[in-house]
């Protein structure tokens, strides 16, 4: 296909969704093939999704004996899939976990771009999907094995879907037959993906609107009889499997365990003020930020259509409702992003005021250069050679994007600056999580131990028995050696030495390493040493390999 006939195919609408879900594919496949396993959640997740593959149990949720009761089960199965297709779970390749993630990326991106097209010219509800796809936050949770891009995606098909449906009876384009019962299979996804999320952002909007419009009759314009029958067909028979299977433990943490301390204070040490959001997202937005201010301006002075409110009506009460929820995490707020997207793509519409092109370039060259100062100081810190390679890249196409972007909105081509902006901010990104991030040697640690304990043993690591593990126990050196591992005390890895099996102590436990050794009379020999920075915690960790003297191995 030339160049011209899909550029005519996207002004026509018939393109706008693929282009955009193209585009949320080209942010994540550098980051998807090199990036290790990463802590905490995202080698929690695949190593359950591992462990429901070894065991054929794909009801219940287990990191190696521990159950995982804090989410549904929806991204496990999306992960077991998969690597059932791709890989295989004794592989322990990440990058076959992380597949969902991208598809939900790739998702959102289209249906934003999908739903746009109900009130926007199609090249603008591209213009839309583009801007999904390049922020920042989807760009980075689409290559990781958890929740929160696939969650982006059926939220994002779920909102598409019911604007499709209120904005017909508004001068919007006929529904047709499969938004509603698309509307109704996304949020069952969402459910099994997220739980009560999904749902919650459906019914603020769908509440805000018809207060808004003091109308709430084209909610039963939604199909409720048979949506209701698809949302408990696809949600209820695993609700009920899962209560049977735990005797009803999985709602006990669920709620009491994982919910209830979000919604009432900081948990794990994620608690955040109000604001939070607001002051984070021109990173999280970036490249996209560059359209925020005349988003927001665009928002304000079309309040009064109807694609426009609902937009506002999607954004707003989830945002507050984000904010005013004590724990918070970066990604909280991608739900909503599609909503900041349309707004962006409706500013577009008429030349953008003084204003906000400048705050737009300011916020643009900010995050840039805040961008290219970190991975310089990352390539000091926990890099080699190669890293500073990577980061003078990142810092020159950051500065691309910024210089590029700014000159072109400064002259009043808005929607050229946008592209451009994004195009660039996309290669930085790609330089800095696929390339940069992974040359970071010192933080990979658990990466580093199992390439070197396959070394030490010719590959056969666990040959005797599972490798035990003292004064350490990130999830990805559990997801890297396998569910067997050992996470114990010292004690525990002098017993492994002795029934002749590979330990890896802290240098903090060795003390007591050699204390416990001395007492079963054992001796063990170190083949290799691992130090970096575990940025879980925030502390550098010396680790030493070990094998029992009698063992015969390649180091």
């Amino acid at each position: 296909m030339t160049l011209k006939r899909l550029l005519a195919e996207i002004a026509a609408g018939r393109r706008a969704p693929l282009v955009a879900a193209l585009v949320a594919l080209l942010a994540s496949l550098p980051t998807l093939f090199t990036l290790p396993a990463m802590d905490r959640d995202e080698a929690r997740f695949a190593e359950a999704s591992a462990q429901m593959l070894e065991s054929r149990d794909f009801t219940d949720i287990l990191f190696q004996d521990t159950p995982r009761y804090k989410k549904p089960v929806g991204v496990y199965w999306l992960q077991a899939l998969s690597v059932a297709a791709l890989s295989s779970p004794e592989a322990r390749q990440v990058w076959a976990y992380r597949v969902p993630s991208v598809l939900g990326a790739m998702l959102a991106a289209a249906a934003c771009a999908w739903g746009a097209l109900a009130f926007l010219e199609p090249p603008l509800a591209a213009m839309a999907g583009v801007l999904m796809a390049s922020t920042t936050v989807l760009a980075a949770e689409a290559t990781l094995a958890t929740t929160d891009a696939a969650l982006c995606g059926t939220v994002t098909l779920a909102m598409a879907a019911m604007a499709r449906t209120y904005l017909e009876r508004r001068g919007g384009p006929p529904v047709g037959p499969w938004p509603r019962p698309l509307f109704w299979a996304a949020l069952g996804a969402s459910i099994l993906l997220k739980g009560p999320i999904g749902p919650m952002v459906v019914g603020l909007a769908a509440a805000a609107l018809s207060l808004w419009d003091r109308d709430g009759r084209w909610l039963a314009r939604l199909g409720w009889d048979w949506g209701l029958i698809i949302l408990a067909a696809m949600v209820l028979p695993w609700a009920l499997a899962i209560t049977v299977a735990t005797d009803g433990g999985f709602w006990g943490v669920a709620v009491g365990g994982d919910l209830a301390p979000k919604l009432f204070g900081g948990q794990e040490g994620h608690g955040a003020p109000p604001g939070y959001f607001l002051l984070l997202s021109p990173i999280l937005l970036f490249p996209a930020v560059l359209l925020l201010p005349a988003g927001l301006v665009a928002a304000w002075r079309a309040r009064a259509e109807p694609g426009v409110r609902f937009a506002i009506c999607w954004l707003a009460p989830a945002w507050i409702v984000f904010e005013l929820v004590p724990t918070k995490l970066p990604h909280y707020t991608l739900p909503a992003f599609g909503a900041l997207a349309w707004l962006m793509a409706a500013a577009l519409r008429v030349p953008l005021g003084a204003w906000p092109r400048r705050v737009g370039l300011a916020l643009l060259a900010a995050v840039a250069l805040g961008l290219a100062v970190a991975g310089a100081v990352a390539a000091a810190m926990f890099g080699g050679p190669w890293s500073w390679v990577w980061a003078a890249l990142a810092a020159a196409l950051l500065a691309a994007a910024a210089i590029a972007g700014g000159v072109l909105i400064l002259r009043r081509r808005a929607g050229l600056a946008a592209l451009v902006g994004c195009g660039l901010g996309l290669l930085a990104h790609d330089a800095i999580a696929g390339a940069l991030a992974p040359s970071l040697g010192q933080i990979w640690l658990s990466a580093r131990v199992a390439q070197a304990l396959d070394r030490a043993t010719n590959g056969k690591p666990d040959e005797n028995g599972p490798v035990a593990v003292a004064g350490y126990g990130e999830p990805s050196l559990v997801f890297a050696l396998g569910a067997p591992t050992e996470l114990g005390e010292a004690s525990d890895a002098a017993e492994a030495i002795d029934e002749g099996r590979p330990a890896v102590v802290e240098r903090a436990a060795e003390p007591a390493f050699e204390s416990s050794l001395a007492g079963l009379h054992d001796k063990a020999r170190a083949v290799g040493e691992v130090d970096g920075l575990d940025y879980s915690t925030g502390h550098r960790q010396w680790l030493r390999l070990y094998l029992p003297v009698q063992a015969q191995g390649g180091g």
